[in-house]
């Protein structure tokens, strides 16, 4: 068993219980190839939430700060996620992204690039639309609802593939990119959310 698999397992027996957690459209998941998963962010827990409902494992591009934390940042950093310089460009983060792409493994971004203050969601930076132009990724968008608040419900829903194909033809601007990604999210939040 990968530490990964031994981590999801143990987080799973936490949070399922605790925050009732519901997984919808995991048949929208494809099963191999490049996934870039692209979720909203109400939470510090999403990334772990997003991490055991998927059902592959997925590279979380996340904050640099936490890979400083004692004994977090080292089984975040064994789970596969690797760090984020916020407020420039980062180029080996790029890379690495790319990269885990190009391996055919699922990159899991939020691409608001913080958690929203007001659970509303907000603006998504360019970042996303540049990883799902450069790359022949499945873009899967995902929309996490509920509180975190213990024994109420939290849903995961992970909507159909977006197909990219006439964006990459065109060779649309990272930011119209990250714009159809988040249209898609807003989509399965207001769809859900009733």
């Amino acid at each position: 068993m990968s530490f990964y698999q031994f981590a999801k397992g143990v987080v799973a027996s936490v949070f399922f219980p605790l925050y009732r957690i519901e997984i919808h459209g995991k048949e929208h998941f494809p099963k191999d190839g490049a996934v870039l998963l692209c979720s909203n962010h109400i939470d510090n827990l999403d990334p772990p939430t997003v991490g055991i409902c998927a059902p592959r494992q997925v590279h979380f591009m996340a904050k640099e700060e936490l890979f400083r934390v004692p004994v977090l940042g080292g089984i975040v950093r064994k789970v596969g996620s690797f760090p984020v310089k916020r407020g420039m460009s980062d180029r080996e983060a790029i890379r690495k992204g790319l990269n885990v792409l190009k391996d055919g493994g699922v990159l899991g971004l939020f691409p608001e690039g913080t958690r929203s203050k007001d659970g509303k969601l907000g603006k998504g930076l360019a970042g996303a639309g540049f990883f799902a132009l450069k790359s022949d990724a499945s873009i899967v968008p995902c929309a996490i609802i509920g509180t975190y608040k213990p024994f109420q419900k939290v849903r995961v829903y992970f909507g159909p593939p977006i197909d990219f194909a006439p964006l990459r033809e065109k060779k649309t601007s990272a930011d119209e990119a990250t714009e159809l990604i988040m249209s898609k999210i807003a989509e399965l939040l207001e769809k859900h959310q009733s």
